[in-house]
């Protein structure tokens, strides 16, 4: 069944528009500012620096699912990059023989990637001279725990 409905002596709905992806004055100016951030100027990149700090409790319940890697200062893109930047540096089960499937990542439950847990703050931005990737604070690789023991 359909929601589309008709009124009035108009040609026939049917639920499309006539306008067209990347026609719109907001549209364009995405697709510049996407241009322009996919493409390094001499091999640099502009980046902003965030810092990661925890917010929740240390007794939040959410914690259960990923440790406290403490405060972590990265280079990244956006402040979307800079949780993906810190979560890239733990340990995934993808780089160790204990995969849970064929395929499975566990980057997505990193703590980095919980705004309950994480909170992101720019602290620079605009900066040409940096690499992607950790400034400050260390992140642990052992965050990945056997669930079998002494086999």
């Amino acid at each position: 069944m359909s929601n589309v409905s008709r009124t009035g002596t108009d040609d026939v709905n049917n639920a499309t528009s006539r306008t067209r992806f990347g026609r719109s004055v907001e549209s364009k100016a995405q697709l510049r500012d996407a241009a322009t951030l996919s493409s390094a100027i001499d091999g640099t990149e502009t980046l902003n620096i965030y810092r990661l700090e925890p917010i929740a409790a240390p007794e939040d319940p959410h914690w259960d699912n990923a440790p406290n890697q403490g405060t972590v200062i990265v280079a990244a893109r956006t402040a979307g990059d800079a949780r993906i930047v810190a979560a890239g540096n733990e340990l995934d089960f993808m780089e160790v023989d204990a995969a849970p499937a064929e395929g499975v990542t566990t980057s997505n439950a990193s703590a980095f990637r919980d705004d309950k847990l994480y909170t992101v703050i720019e602290i620079d931005r605009g900066r040409t001279d940096l690499k992607r990737g950790i400034l400050e604070g260390e992140v642990s690789v052992d965050t990945i725990v056997p669930a079998q023991v002494g086999r």
